[in-house]
């Protein structure tokens, strides 16, 4: 590996050095590295290297214990001299490098939060990132199933191998990443529900086979009620036995682990879609199709917004707006309805 990102050095028959590149020290100039004996197989190595990394990456101090204060001040106080013209700058270059404004709109949160702090130090007098203008976050279509099409795709994945998760991922408005994460322990299938708390994002290889490294945030674990029709797919498809930690997952590879998104998404869900004569949507659409076709359906967005696992009903009104003018004309409707037959009367 290259020295600047990190390195494996073999120790014994299981013993590893694995080194990650954390600078340069402020007065001899010289490279640093945070060195850490792994014992186990070169998968944990590298397991551990990818997570240092990632840390790093992120801006967490890998091993804060040898930055001295001054060091640490030395690099806040490079922040005074930075103007909003600076800043203004920058974000130009960003753009004109294709950078999303989705992007430099994070990059702007965490930049100005960093100069906040450096604000209730006495670091600096003013906010330079308070003056700079943001560019505009267009917000991409949404691209999802109408009712007759969506009854077209419950048609098409009737006898198809992963006919269940296709039913569960149209029906309950989840992330893919969380019923690719789904275990058996989270189906119940006497109540017909499936409890939400684990991703397939935190799922790692270790020794004994697949398991979840962490839980979700808080608002995003939830419990959802599943169709009729539904259940009756997933409950073919739970096996008896348990062979192994990896074989919890409730929807797995053809040759066994947890499915890869992209993959899937080329070998089974655009084929489907494209043998179907259906759009060219997303598999995430899928999750939008399902609160789509509740919101026409009548339901309660509170309701919309607590199974899809959003912040808020006010994200979800906003998020399907579309929705709303169709919905406004069929309350109309209603409305008049009453009034018409109550006048009669």
């Amino acid at each position: 590996m290259a020295r600047k990102v990190g390195q494996i050095v073999r120790r014994g028959s299981s013993t590893w050095l694995v080194r990650v590149y954390t600078g340069r020290d402020l007065e001899t100039k010289k490279r640093t590295y945070l060195n850490q004996t792994i014992h186990g197989a070169l998968r944990d190595a590298q397991t551990h290297l990818n997570k240092m990394l990632g840390k790093r990456d992120r801006g967490r101090k890998l091993d804060s214990s040898k930055q001295t204060l001054n060091q640490y001040l030395d690099r806040w106080l490079e922040l005074a001299s930075i103007s909003a013209f600076d800043i203004q700058t920058l974000y130009r270059d960003l753009l004109v490098r294709s950078l999303s404004a989705r992007s430099i709109r994070y990059t702007h949160a965490v930049l100005r939060s960093a100069l906040k702090q450096a604000m209730r130090w006495n670091l600096i007098l003013s906010n330079p990132a308070d003056s700079v203008d943001l560019p505009r976050q267009d917000r991409r279509e949404i691209g999802v199933l109408n009712v007759e099409k969506a009854r077209t795709f419950v048609r098409a994945i009737s006898g198809h191998p992963y006919g269940s998760l296709f039913a569960l991922a149209l029906t309950t408005g989840m992330r893919p990443s969380e019923y690719l994460g789904l275990t058996r322990n989270d189906l119940d299938l006497d109540r017909g529900t499936i409890s939400v708390s684990h991703t397939s994002h935190t799922l790692e290889w270790r020794k004994g086979g697949w398991q979840f490294a962490e839980t979700k945030r808080s608002r995003s674990r939830r419990l959802v009620k599943l169709q009729a029709w539904v259940v009756a797919l997933l409950q073919e498809r739970v096996p008896v036995e348990k062979e192994s930690p990896g074989d919890l997952l409730l929807f797995r590879a053809r040759r066994g682990g947890p499915i890869r998104e992209s993959r899937f998404v080329q070998d089974h869900f655009k084929p489907l879609l494209k043998s179907a004569k259906l759009p060219a949507i997303r598999l995430y659409d899928l999750r939008h199709t399902a609160a789509t076709i509740s919101l026409i359906a009548g339901i309660s967005p509170k309701v919309i917004s607590e199974q899809p696992g959003h912040a808020s009903v006010a994200f979800t009104l906003d998020v399907y707006s579309h929705v709303l003018p169709h919905m406004q004309d069929a309350a109309a409707e209603k409305i008049q309805a009453l009034l018409i037959e109550a006048k009669a009367e």
